[in-house]
């Protein structure tokens, strides 16, 4: 009993605390990638990673959340460029000052003129400027154990009752192009619909590969290898890239139940052996 309560206090502490919020809210976009030391010790299994690489050497282990329509999603998001890297993304985004700033797809550097059209006004403007098309973007359909409704940020997913949720994130990389005939953003969004009682995005992408699927952590440009997230997350990453019109984004950011407006910052890719799950 002790250490069951222990743990959810311990959980709770962390959820409730700002670095929680930075995470995925609207706080912190920034990170120190220049910062350099031993990785952090005594963590669970880090994300993001190169998902093509099975090795993992982390020996913290928990089991893996159920199926995410065994679950209800949470909360919605996106990153620029993708925190992820695999075969179809993998092309290096270089940031400000050099930083790391995530992976580009492949088939963003073979979109025609039309596809690469500006769009009327900026998307998605943020401090890492609006999006454009030809831009990566990796979206996290976050998904919860608990008894919860979608809503803004990660505190979506937490409930008075479950305050230790197994959590789960369904992931995409898209490269935006300028072209109604791409995929729409909207059919991806929520809009209240319930499946055997679990609450569920309208849809999210199947036809991409078979998802890499493996225990990681919560992400953000917030961690890095010396500080490490405290947080366990199932992750279920598609290997290939997919079109999206970057005009349905551009609506989407103006008005969606999870108050999102812009796209979120990257974490570096985590690839020390010890801060990363086998890939089973």
């Amino acid at each position: 009993m002790f250490k069951k309560q222990f743990m959810v206090a311990l959980v709770a502490s962390v959820l409730s605390s700002a670095a929680f919020a930075d995470v995925h809210g609207h706080d912190v976009e920034r990170a120190d990638h220049t910062a350099e030391g031993p990785a952090c010790k005594g963590y669970g299994p880090q994300t993001p990673r190169d998902i093509d690489s099975k090795r993992g050497e982390n020996k913290l282990t928990f089991s893996l959340a159920p199926d995410y329509q065994q679950m209800n999603l949470c909360n919605i998001h996106f990153h620029v460029n993708a925190e992820h890297k695999a075969k179809e993304f993998s092309i290096h985004a270089e940031g400000e000052h050099g930083h790391d700033a995530g992976y580009q797809c492949s088939m963003s550097k073979h979109l025609t003129a039309a596809e690469l059209a500006p769009t009327a006004e900026p998307v998605c403007p943020s401090e890492h400027g609006p999006l454009k098309p030809g831009d990566t973007i990796e979206v996290h359909w976050v998904h919860s154990s608990a008894p919860v409704v979608p809503g803004p940020t990660l505190f979506a997913c937490l409930s008075d009752n479950v305050k230790n949720p197994d959590l789960r994130v369904e992931s995409q990389v898209f490269t935006l192009v300028n072209d109604p005939n791409a995929l729409d953003f909207n059919s991806f969004d929520y809009h209240g619909k319930v499946v055997n009682g679990y609450q569920q995005a309208d849809g999210i992408p199947s036809n991409t590969g078979k998802p890499v699927l493996f225990a990681g952590s919560t992400t953000g440009p917030k961690y890095s290898d010396q500080a490490c997230s405290p947080l366990q997350v199932t992750w279920s990453v598609r290997p290939t890239c997919a079109k999206l019109d970057i005009n349905s984004v551009a609506k989407w950011c103006k008005g969606n139940a999870f108050k999102e407006d812009h796209a979120h910052g990257v974490r570096k890719l985590v690839t020390e052996p010890a801060l990363l799950s086998e890939i089973k």
